[in-house]
């Protein structure tokens, strides 16, 4: 009976966390206006979308009416203060079609981390990075991570630690029906399989967050910026060319007015910081 308890509330005990990081994730941050007018801007914004669609053959009008959604959707971020995937993909797509490259990968790139399994958002982002003038290459070894351990690399956090949960549940199962028949081969497997899968998908979700809380990423914004080996525009030049609207990278330090950005071929450089904003 104590072994039962002890297993029930171990599943219990996890379950309500996952409850509550659930909570944290999904739960939106409070909107400084009022829902009826957070509606009214989103469907503005999403008339606006549809009517410059089906403008082709009028850019210039097209192109008013992209920038009037764009203005739409970012009011609601910053001023309703909400922030969600599928706010941002809209941002996105707006952005794309107003040729604003660097804009259009940066806000797929925070829908992308909000929710990793959209597939609509991987899609789009893959386009827009296919659209880029510079051609950063990926690191052998990182590129040979993100496929031996996609799981990590592809799926949210929520999913993963969900899927935590479910494996904890099943090894403390199997273990208590071991204590109370005996072990077999069909429990002892399954408790094994489980609990690996437990190890490595918790193990994945702190080494994600331990990343997202070190590591700062950011986008490339304006058409083109020469980047510098130092803070100041003295400093000699740190590639043959400038770089382009939505190159990616990773943030390395920060003083005013400059950044001090890492590529993902980790190769470095300073940029100023009106020349790019962070994810």
């Amino acid at each position: 009976m104590t072994d039962r308890k002890f297993t029930v509330g171990l599943i219990g005990l996890l379950l309500f966390s996952y409850g509550v990081l659930t909570d944290c994730l999904a739960a939106p941050v409070r909107s400084a206006l009022p829902k009826e007018q957070v509606y009214s801007l989103f469907n503005q914004a999403n008339q606006f979308f549809r009517e410059a669609n089906t403008t082709a053959n009028d850019p210039d009008q097209a192109q008013k009416l992209y920038e009037k959604a764009i203005l739409n959707y970012e009011k609601i971020i910053s001023d309703g203060r909400i922030k969600n995937s599928k706010l941002y993909y809209n941002l996105g797509n707006a952005y794309i079609l107003k040729d604003d490259l660097g804009r259009a990968i940066l806000n797929y790139r925070r829908a992308q981390r909000l929710d990793k399994a959209d597939t609509n958002i991987q899609k789009n982002l893959a386009f827009a990075r296919s659209r880029r003038i510079d051609t950063v290459e990926i690191k052998t070894e990182e590129r040979i991570l993100e496929t031996l351990f996609f799981w990590h690399y592809d799926f949210s956090i929520k999913t993963k630690f969900m899927v935590t949960c479910i494996c904890f549940a099943i090894v403390c199962i199997s273990a208590t029906l071991m204590l109370w028949r005996g072990k077999s081969a069909p429990w002892v497997a399954t408790a094994a399989i489980c609990g690996l899968l437990t190890v490595s998908f918790l193990a994945s979700v702190v080494l994600e967050t331990r990343s997202r809380a070190n590591t700062i990423c950011g986008v490339i914004t304006a058409q083109q910026i020469v980047a510098r080996q130092g803070d100041g525009p003295n400093y000699r030049e740190s590639f043959k060319g400038p770089l382009h609207d939505g190159t990616e990278f990773d943030l390395l330090e920060r003083r005013s007015g400059w950044f001090h950005v890492r590529l993902s071929d980790d190769s470095d450089g300073w940029i100023p910081d009106n020349a790019a904003e962070l994810i």
